[in-house]
């Protein structure tokens, strides 16, 4: 790691008594003397932010990571996902740092953290059970099934905290029977809880 944060406090000691040393605020550099410093020897805290060893806070940029999808077609699978059985969605709410990519309705890790995911699939008029897979690199990782034959409307849901490296990727997977409905009450939703 860069031994910058453990020079600062010698950096410190070589200037005038009285120079000004700020951190303006969370989102902005280090300025020391008219020089931009950038802290390099870290850990990052709860709320996304990078803190030195010396308690200097310095917002990450690329901490900022969330994604919410929803279906606005009412049937599933299509002539696409036949194929493939992934579960396309095709509206996006949310997609802070753009990595989730809605043509593949896959989310790419652009670091390594523990990520949040959570998803609602709705099955209308279909006596059939459903069931859908989260999957982390085409590995099932978790999963929810539909099954109530008495019921017309019934939903699989589920949500799990991952840990993830950089570029591994989620979707959701139909595993079993066919998803007949879920106009906007289908939904895709994760997001970067820290980064490791």
């Amino acid at each position: 790691s860069c031994c910058l944060a453990a020079a600062l406090p010698l950096l410190l000691l070589l200037l005038p008594a009285g120079c000004p040393v700020r951190a303006q605020n969370d989102t902005e550099p280090i300025v020391l003397e008219g020089k931009c410093l950038v802290v390099c020897d870290s850990s990052p805290s709860a709320d996304g932010a990078i803190t030195s060893s010396l308690g200097i806070s310095v917002r990450s940029g690329s901490a900022k990571v969330a994604f919410s999808a929803t279906r606005s077609t009412n049937h599933e699978p299509s002539e696409m996902s036949n194929r493939t059985m992934t579960i396309y969605f095709d509206q996006v709410l949310v997609n802070i740092g753009n990595h989730f990519d809605l043509a593949s309705s896959i989310f790419v890790a652009p670091r390594k953290g523990i990520y949040s995911f959570s998803f609602h699939v709705v099955k209308v008029y279909n006596r059939q059970t459903i069931q859908v897979s989260l999957m982390q690199n085409n590995y099932p990782v978790i999963s929810a099934f539909a099954g109530d034959q008495d019921v017309t409307r019934e939903a699989a849901s589920n949500g799990v905290l991952l840990l993830m490296e950089r570029e591994d990727k989620v979707h959701l997977k139909l595993e079993r029977g066919n998803l007949m409905g879920g106009w906007k009450y289908s939904t895709f939703s994760g997001f970067l809880v820290f980064p490791l």
